[in-house]
């Protein structure tokens, strides 16, 4: 499997990211959040899952793969990181989803999902979030506060697992960028969303 790497190889502490349904492993947002936070002396990997991977190989915008399929790979990437213990598993919407559904069963140490899919796009009457309401893997979310897929004003009336820290991005949308008219631009919503993780990660050790 081909993986992107930031930060201290050596590191105790390993932050595993996995991308959302439409951009890959080293999208821009993608790469800003592993570089930063690698910075900060976290490992830091990146991997891509198989529809993405030949996305690469064919050049077609192939769709995501069914969920197993995706949970699957998810578990053998966590199976060849060792011990799961300093294991920090997350990643961006879809790929964030994913891994929380994982968290609990593969026991690792922490989760940390950027920009949260809590419904699908104009279905806000149906929240997948029965999962979350019992999860015990403590867990980081970074949501911008008007994302089309779990805005503030929505995902605030949830009930939510106490293991669920939400922290939100000052007018973002899905990928944390703002309006012109909010006075924040998307870099400032990228690094405090980078910072939120950065200190979420050192809390756990």
């Amino acid at each position: 499997m081909t993986y992107l790497e930031n930060g201290a190889g050596k590191n105790r502490t390993r932050l595993i990211l996995a991308h959302g349904a439409g951009a890959p492993m080293d999208s821009p947002f993608m790469a800003f959040f592993a570089e930063k936070v690698g910075e900060a002396g976290i490992h830091v990997i990146r991997f891509e899952f198989p529809y993405m991977q030949q996305r690469r190989i064919q050049g077609s915008k192939r769709p995501p793969d069914r969920q197993p399929k995706l949970l699957t790979h998810w578990k053998e990437i966590i199976e060849e990181s060792g011990s799961a213990e300093n294991l920090i598993i997350g990643g961006k919407s879809m790929g964030g989803r994913m891994a929380s559904l994982l968290a609990d069963e593969c026991k690792v140490g922490g989760l940390i999902c950027l920009g949260y899919p809590f419904y699908a796009f104009g279905k806000q009457d149906k929240p997948r979030i029965e999962h979350l309401q019992g999860i015990k893997t403590p867990t980081l979310i970074v949501q911008g506060t008007r994302d089309t897929m779990g805005n503030k004003q929505t995902v605030e009336n949830y009930t939510l697992s106490s293991s669920i820290e939400i922290k939100w991005m000052e007018d973002g949308d899905h990928s944390f960028k703002p309006r012109k008219s909010s006075g924040v631009t998307e870099e400032q919503n990228w690094l405090s969303g980078c910072n939120e993780v950065i200190q979420f990660i050192r809390s756990l050790s």
